[in-house]
């Protein structure tokens, strides 16, 4: 019989997907995931369907499902790569979740954040950003739900807690969100173009100092903060703990595609990748690749919002420490093992293995 009943709220996106896995491994958790669609076969959860805006189906789901200890919300309304993302559709599926599963069994809500409660999204800001920094101005959907949280949790027994990650990377068959893929595809077109395989992007950002979080370092923190004393009630920065630049940086990436590296090249992906299907076709005939379209291997955009970030970004991870999570990874590796991890399943090519 499992200690604990996890609720994760959005089980197939990036973090949630990383949570369940490492839910799964840690031991003594019954996971449930709910999301609209149900989840390919030989997923490590249960399964209930309902939406998110309609707390009628939350409430439905959860009728016959275990008593819920612990909620890991892992969700986010429909949004672009810019603009302003929906406050009140993102707020109200927080709520809708939370007022659902309240009861005498809730020991804990994490709220998944971003550093764009730092305003990262809208130019420089304070660095190394920590926790308790002031906000920028509204609107931004992290201050409302956190806001929220805090106002639910008020005169209960249950603690929250909430995590702000800064660029996200795992590996995902079905995901082209994804720093790897976006950076293995665009060199491997550079190379069947013959031309240098440069940052594409801005050089003050080449210069400017960077981090990102591997999903399932942010999996082991979430559940750590979820589990300790230490975490209630209060919000995390974590990331991969190396900052880095990309000058440093792009060498190492492209020793691991086995090209020459080139130098910044101020360019947006959406624009010069947007004729480059036909490119990636032959790149996926001569290597054997699954045989999907471009635009399911990377998402240029996201891939524009991280190298056209023209200023320091860098997390004080002070207050992670001081709850005794030491956690860390190696940034390079991670790029490593994760182009090892899709070269396997043939999504990206391995340089000099033809079919």
């Amino acid at each position: 019989m499992a200690d604990h009943n996890a609720l994760v709220i959005g089980p197939t996106g990036a973090i949630g997907s990383a949570l369940v896995q490492a839910l799964d491994g840690a031991g003594g958790w019954g996971i449930l995931g709910m999301s609209r669609t149900a989840p390919s076969q030989g997923a490590r959860f249960r399964h209930l369907a309902a939406d998110l805006m309609d707390a009628d189906t939350i409430r439905s789901a959860l009728a016959d499902a275990p008593p819920v200890t612990h909620v890991f919300y892992a969700a986010r309304a429909p949004h672009g790569e810019g603009g302003v993302e929906n406050v009140d559709g993102n707020l109200a599926m927080l709520a809708n979740v939370v007022e659902a599963v309240q009861g005498p069994t809730l020991q804990h809500v994490h709220l998944v954040e971003g550093t764009k409660w730092y305003g990262v999204h809208l130019g420089p800001h304070r660095t190394p950003a920590r926790e308790d920094d002031p906000r920028h101005m509204p609107p931004n959907f992290y201050y409302d739900q956190e806001d929220y949280l805090i106002s639910a949790q008020r005169g209960h027994a249950w603690t929250w807690s909430s995590c702000r990650p800064n660029v996200v990377c795992d590996f995902a068959q079905e995901r082209a969100r994804n720093l790897t893929t976006v950076i293995g595809a665009w060199g491997a077109i550079c190379r069947e173009l013959g031309v240098p395989f440069d940052f594409p992007g801005t050089a003050v950002g080449f210069d400017s100092l960077t981090e990102v979080t591997d999903a399932a370092h942010l999996a082991n923190a979430i559940i750590w903060l979820s589990t300790q004393p230490g975490g209630a009630n209060r919000a995390f920065n974590i990331t991969n703990g190396d900052a880095f630049r990309w000058r440093y940086m792009w060498p190492k990436l492209a020793k691991m595609l086995d090209l020459p590296c080139g130098e910044p090249r101020d360019i947006r992906l959406a624009d010069w990748m947007a004729d480059k299907g036909p490119v990636w076709d032959r790149i996926t005939a001569r290597h054997g690749l699954d045989p999907r379209p471009l635009e399911r291997v990377a998402l240029w955009a996201f891939g524009d919002f991280v190298f056209r970030q023209d200023w320091d970004l860098l997390s004080d991870l002070t207050r992670l420490r001081q709850t005794g999570f030491a956690g860390s990874v190696d940034t390079s590796q991670m790029f490593a093992d994760h182009f090892a991890a899709y070269r396997k399943v043939r999504i990206l090519p391995t340089p000099g293995v033809t079919a």
